[in-house]
């Protein structure tokens, strides 16, 4: 799957994460619900514009996005 994130980025790359493509469809995001770092990975859980809730993890070694999306929108 091609995933992509945008994101801020001011002393290093991918510090917040302002949007995601899900499913060929750009989704702002609107919180940052939780963030992590370890050694080669940076990690958010976001919720979107629509309310889903996605888990995102940069790979800082591949360059590369993960994208889950973990709960749809609120009923």
């Amino acid at each position: 799957m091609n995933e992509q994130v945008w994101s801020y980025s001011g002393q290093t790359y991918a510090e917040r994460p302002t949007a995601l493509r899900w499913e060929g469809e750009r989704l702002e995001i609107v919180e940052i619900l939780d963030r992590w770092h370890s050694p080669g990975e940076k990690g958010f859980r976001v919720r979107t514009s629509d309310s889903r809730v996605f888990k995102l993890v940069y790979d800082e070694p591949g360059e590369e996005w993960f994208v889950e999306l973990i709960s749809g929108p609120s009923q």
